[in-house]
């Protein structure tokens, strides 16, 4: 079989927009499974890596989210204020860097330990996105700040603590609709009893 990476051929490439990141245009020339050339054309819109995860108390049997506006979600009517793990981009950090800054800020817990769990790609059709997930363990004890977000990046941030059994019901429910908190909680129902 053909190696992949010589099945695709960069045509050309034009930046359609360059904001708070960049999309881009492609034409390649594709060969498909049968041996046949295609010329496509593609959009991809060039997000940083992030990280996200899931803080957990084994004690309380309870997890920390946090509420926020997301206008993608208001523009298609849908509650726009989601429930979501703690999250954010890199920005050229090392992924547990970036999410030990992040979950500080965010919920004002300080992480003992952040054990990395997977990656992926959301929605590798046409974001370049990766995140990288986390998982840490967390008690009372560590929260040593409010939380609720940066003023100066004028984040509104609401710290939620919310028992785990709850909050997967809160899938079933449809107030959490966020991919990325729905695999961390799938990933901790599976997991509960190797986290107490």
């Amino acid at each position: 079989m053909m190696q992949p990476k010589s099945r695709v051929k960069i045509v050309s490439e034009e930046t359609l927009s360059n904001g708070w990141t960049r999309l881009s245009s492609y034409l390649l020339d594709y060969i498909d499974s049968r041996g046949a050339t295609q010329q496509l054309k593609r959009e991809v819109y060039h997000r940083t890596p992030a990280a996200c995860i899931l803080l957990y108390d084994p004690k309380r049997d309870l997890v920390v989210l946090v509420r926020q506006f997301r206008l993608a979600v208001h523009l298609n009517g849908d509650p726009a204020w989601m429930i979501e793990v703690p999250a954010g981009l890199l920005d050229d950090d090392h992924p547990e860097q970036a999410i030990r800054r992040e979950a500080m800020e965010e919920t004002g817990y300080h992480l003992r330990d952040a054990r990395f769990l997977f990656k992926c790609y959301p929605s590798p059709g046409a974001i370049a996105e990766v995140v990288h997930f986390f998982v840490s363990l967390i008690d009372t004890a560590d929260r040593v700040a409010e939380g609720g977000g940066l003023a100066e990046e004028h984040e509104d941030i609401e710290v939620l603590e919310v028992p785990l059994d709850e909050a997967a019901g809160m899938i079933e429910t449809g107030e959490i609709f966020d991919a990325k908190t729905i695999m961390l909680l799938q990933w901790a129902l599976l997991n509960r009893n190797k986290l107490r």
